[in-house]
């Protein structure tokens, strides 16, 4: 199998990827995630006609000719309403949120007025509905206000609640399983020797995919050993991972024993090696129902391979529509030289210059083990196969990186 290029080893991964069925979350467990199916108001917000400042309720009437004497009757605030009827040359002390007496057609603020014991003395007119929040100025009950398909935002929950609904139907979580082989891995905080690497991939790639909102299993490092990497697959499986990310042991060597125990475990192999730099040994499949994505075991090109492909497979999977890599134009900050049949994502600073392009000067070395430039850089800058040698100043375009 040859060297597959990006667009298409994107489109194979995604291939056949549904998003998940849907369930009912509770708000505080919904934001982030996409609706099933249409959302309608349950009430009519404001459900009666409320006042929006401090003052008195009156009659708009009562009030044309200023100065106006009016009889307090009563009182309203929010939650404890004037249960009588205000008359001709009457009002009620209003607060904030508090419903508008019947009779009453305007408030007048507080500011407007003087007080004389059981008087008001109104020292400026308000036309009829001035400081007033009509019945159904928000939303009336029946509107489809959050609509299927809408990837809720900390505003629409707000929205939700107000709209009187406890939970809401989402697509389900992905949940996602990863693991690194790797005899020579160590956790953080060890004591390695000359031999040893301290293991990263995995929280990198954890992080990622909560970031997009998933479940994750961290399956932790699994020794070079036929026998417990079918296990840390029988593992994902069995808590019923919707993805398997891999890292390390997806190529051809004695020691790279993952692609060898998927297969034995029956791996519907779309693809192996990407016209990628860095990442091109990446596999992809599936186990039954269970997406597989096999990482490269360099860091930096796990990473990337996360970022162009672990990400749009979890969006998709999770109802999203902006589920593919967006590119945005800058201007290359060195000059480059031709490329070859690789596809390379080079990190890269992004130096905002408006009304200018930003422009995105890589990293001078791009190593694959290199962490640091990774950690230092806002982008990838994309060169496709091929390109020809390009210019400091010329055009490019680059893939921001989350922050």
């Amino acid at each position: 199998m040859g060297l597959m290029p990006v667009a298409e080893a994107l489109s194979r991964v995604l291939s056949g990827a549904e998003p998940l069925a849907a369930e009912w979350a509770p708000l505080d467990d919904a934001h982030g995630r996409v609706l099933t199916a249409d959302v309608d108001a349950l009430r009519t917000q404001p459900p009666a006609d409320l006042s929006a400042m401090d003052g008195y309720a009156v009659r708009a009437a009562d009030v044309a000719a200023v100065p106006a004497r009016l009889k307090i009757v009563g009182e309203a605030a929010a939650g404890h309403p004037f249960e009588g009827c205000v008359s001709a040359g009457e009002a009620t002390r209003i607060f904030t949120g508090g419903l508008l007496p019947r009779g009453t057609d305007t408030v007048v603020i507080e500011e407007n007025t003087q007080r004389e014991g059981h008087t008001v003395i109104v020292i400026a007119s308000a036309a009829k509905g001035r400081h007033v929040r009509a019945e159904g100025l928000d939303f009336r009950r029946g509107a489809v206000l959050l609509p299927k398909g809408r990837r809720l935002t900390d505003r629409d929950l707000a929205l939700a609640a107000s709209m009187n609904h406890p939970r809401l139907p989402v697509h389900r979580r992905p949940k996602v399983a990863v693991f690194a082989t790797g005899d020579e891995l160590v956790p953080p905080g060890s004591s390695p020797g000359t031999r040893e690497i301290i293991h990263s991939n995995g929280y990198a790639t954890v992080a990622v995919a909560r970031r997009e909102g998933c479940e994750t299993i961290d399956l932790g490092i699994v020794p070079d050993r036929m026998e417990e990497t079918a296990q840390a697959i029988q593992r994902a499986r069995d808590r019923g991972a919707d993805i398997l990310v891999t890292s390390g042991g997806v190529s051809i060597g004695e020691h790279d024993l993952v692609h060898k125990a998927l297969g034995k475990e029956g791996l519907a192999l779309s693809f192996w090696k990407v016209a990628l730099r860095p990442g091109r040994p990446m596999l992809n499949g599936r186990l039954g129902p269970m997406h597989v994505l096999g990482l490269p075991g360099n860091p930096v090109s796990a990473y990337v391979c996360s970022i162009l492909f672990l990400v749009p497979l979890l969006r998709r999977l999770s109802g999203r529509s902006d589920d593919e890599p967006v590119l945005e134009p800058a201007l290359l900050g060195t000059s480059l030289p031709e490329n070859d049949e690789r596809a390379d994502y080079l990190r890269a600073r992004l130096e905002v210059q408006p009304p200018r392009l930003p422009v995105a000067t890589p990293a001078p070395v791009q190593d694959s083990s290199m962490l640091a430039p990774l950690a230092a850089a806002d982008c990838l800058l994309v060169r496709e196969p091929y390109a020809p040698a390009a210019a400091a100043g010329s055009q490019c375009n680059v893939l921001r990186l989350p922050v």
